[in-house]
């Protein structure tokens, strides 16, 4: 019986959750995928939650087990909007399947980077996208057209640096080799650049 009423009030939180995900997204401002997806789920679960409380039904559920079910709940909503929408919104690997099926199922494979740099750039608006991301996160500032890294910027791109030099596989297969080139990507950057700046 208990278990039948737990996935009677997590059938609610499914569809609770997915109500309030459409409403944001069609009708209110979103600042960042991601966040607000986060959002949607921290107000499923405690809508969901004050029915638990509210409707007798749910009554056989005993107070432990009704916190645990709104922690799985919180657990399900980070993972629907880390693993669903944020995907979509930022996967190059969905954009090469959808811009596939765009131009009528095949692209030249030596035409891809061109695709990257003069579609996928633009199409997706990936700079003022990710530069958004950023600024919503604290991550960086934008004083006169400078755009520059935060302590908290500083100190993630730190860790990332670090596990991916020292965390990611060494030997990466990419296009039938195995390379550990994305473990030091800057390795074979450039140089000599005109592009840095300094804030006023």
């Amino acid at each position: 019986m208990k278990l039948t009423r737990a996935l009677v009030a997590s059938t609610f939180f499914v569809a609770i959750l997915i109500g309030i995900y459409y409403f944001n997204v069609n009708f209110l401002k979103v600042n960042v995928v991601f966040y607000a997806a986060i959002v949607d789920g921290i107000v499923a679960a405690l809508a969901t939650s004050v029915i638990l409380v509210v409707f007798r039904y749910f009554r056989v559920l005993g107070g432990f087990e009704k916190f645990q079910l709104v922690v799985i709940w919180l657990l399900v909503g980070y993972a629907f909007a880390i693993s669903v929408p944020t995907v979509i919104d930022r996967s190059l690997s969905f954009y090469i399947l959808e811009k596939l099926q765009q131009r009528g199922g095949g692209i030249k494979q030596d035409s891809f980077e061109q695709v990257f740099t003069q579609e996928y750039v633009k199409e997706h608006h990936l700079v003022d996208v990710r530069l958004t991301e950023q600024l919503e996160s604290g991550t960086i500032v934008v004083r006169d057209g400078c755009v520059t890294l935060t302590e908290k910027g500083k100190t993630i791109a730190s860790f990332g640096r670090y596990f991916r030099t020292h965390w990611l596989p060494k030997q990466r297969l990419l296009m039938g080799k195995y390379s550990d080139d994305l473990t030091d990507p800057f390795r074979h950057s450039v140089a000599d650049v005109n592009y840095e700046c300094q804030p006023r």
